[in-house]
């Protein structure tokens, strides 16, 4: 039986999240605004509920390609709030206009998001050793300083734990416990 870290359930869609993506450094611009979009949508939400509409939320969001997005209409968000794909809630939906206009200014700044928001670890990825899920941090001071930075540039959605998620989900931080199979220590 391959271990895993203790909050995964036997849900498929859940073990692939898992086993391929969480934890995994993601350096893409397109990529990372996606799920900072789907770590707002997350708030107040399990993490599973967002996951199984992320499909959903590609498509309505056009595979969340910010170009496009800034350019939404009043119509465009009216249909939004009326999909039920998505979680339709004003705020968040406003939220990934609202963000995407900031990334776009970031981008054009900093030469890439990625290298912005890389910077909050200094360009490498943090490994932690857990030994259960319960030492695990829901924020910590780097995700209050990224927080803090995101909120000055225009972003919403992006409070102290929500950061913390996103930084769990981009490997910018990997959580896996020791025992996970995932973990970097069981990989080498």
């Amino acid at each position: 039986m391959t271990n895993r870290c203790h909050w995964v359930t036997k849900e498929p869609l859940y073990i692939q999240y898992h086993d391929n993506e969480w934890g995994v450094p993601v350096y893409d611009d397109q990529k990372l605004f996606e799920m900072l979009c789907l770590e707002g949508a997350q708030a107040g939400l399990s993490w599973w509920t967002i996951l199984q509409k992320r499909e959903n939320y590609r498509v309505a969001f056009d595979n969340f390609d910010a170009e496009k997005i800034v350019r939404y209409t009043e119509e465009k968000l009216q249909e939004l709030k009326e999909n039920p794909g998505i979680v339709r809630n004003k705020l968040k939906i406003q939220s990934v206009v609202t963000n995407a206009k900031a990334f776009l200014k970031i981008q054009e700044q900093y030469g890439s998001f990625a290298k912005y928001i890389w910077s909050f670890v200094n360009h490498q990825p943090i490994i932690n050793h857990w030994a259960s899920v319960k030492e695990v941090p829901v924020t910590t001071e780097i995700s209050d300083a990224m927080s803090k930075k995101l909120k000055k540039d225009g972003f919403k959605f992006v409070g102290s734990t929500i950061c913390y998620s996103y930084m769990q989900a981009v490997g910018m931080v990997n959580d896996h416990t020791l025992q996970c199979f995932c973990h970097l220590s069981n990989n080498s």
